[in-house]
């Protein structure tokens, strides 16, 4: 039985400079966008007073870009929807920020509250609608940036549409 720990045997890694990953400027992982999402939805004076809300169509508002990924800040009265739609070649994180919106998929209905997160890979369809009485405020990080959002009927026969983030 060899009696030297781990450490014994590679030495302090916090000494071996060159071993170490330089941080990072932008996300490149699917943790790392949740992160990205979540450090911008602390900020709410970054996002706040950006909002505005439409009575006639969602609201939206590119609030960063990185390479190859787009944050959009989005706002829903009371009925407004998604329809239901992918997001062509995107992954996605949705973060909601305020209110409460519904997650109709496949599978059934979700309820997001503040602080809730969706991730989702390219194909995944979805409908975001907000049934409350209330306004909501979301925000979606998209990777690639989103260029397509393809709509699907209810039977999933998909059309394609103009490019508007959900």
């Amino acid at each position: 039985m060899n009696s030297n720990s781990d450490l014994q045997i590679a030495g302090d890694i916090l000494e071996v400079q060159h071993l170490l990953q330089p941080p990072r400027e932008h996300p490149a992982t699917v943790a790392e966008f949740v992160g990205l999402a979540r450090r911008i939805a602390a900020d709410r004076a970054r996002w706040e007073p950006l909002v505005r809300y439409d009575a006639t169509t969602r609201w939206y508002h590119r609030l960063h870009a990185g390479p190859g990924y787009e944050v959009w800040l989005l706002s829903w009265v009371p009925g407004q929807g998604s329809g239901r739609h992918d997001h062509g070649p995107s992954s996605g994180v949705l973060t909601l920020l305020e209110g409460r919106l519904t997650e109709r998929t496949d599978r059934g209905d979700r309820t997001l509250e503040p602080g809730a997160q969706r991730v989702f890979a390219p194909g995944y369809v979805h409908e975001v609608v907000n049934d409350s009485l209330e306004p909501a405020v979301s925000l979606h990080v998209y990777y690639p940036g989103l260029t397509e959002m393809p709509m699907h009927a209810a039977q999933c026969s998909p059309a394609t549409a103009d490019v508007v983030p959900a």
